[in-house]
């Protein structure tokens, strides 16, 4: 089980990124496609005052039981251990155990 700090971080850089994603792509369309230097340049100093928890990289996946961080199943948004548990109780619809 994770820390409660490390959930709690988490789902604050969600909103973080959330919050500033339109301001960033605005920024990056002007940076990457911008003739003029000087306002490319302008963009790339704003794009660095925002803060580094917007960028959408620095989410990580968690379990959103237990916020396992390693062995994260994206389809169901669980790790391998509470899929395992999950599936072998019959929780996750459409998910059985093979037996061939």
């Amino acid at each position: 089980m994770a820390k409660e700090s490390m959930k709690a971080r988490e789902i604050k850089r969600a909103k973080m990124v959330a919050k500033y994603a339109a301001k960033r792509a605005a920024l990056k369309k002007i940076v990457n496609t911008s003739d003029d230097p000087q306002a490319a340049f302008e963009a790339a100093q704003k794009l660095q005052s925002i803060p580094r928890n917007a960028n959408p990289i620095r989410l990580h996946n968690r379990c959103a039981i237990t916020g396992r961080p390693k062995g994260y199943i994206r389809l169901f948004g669980l790790s391998r251990i509470q899929f395992r548990e999950m599936a072998s109780a019959g929780l996750i619809p459409g998910v059985r155990k093979a037996s061939w």
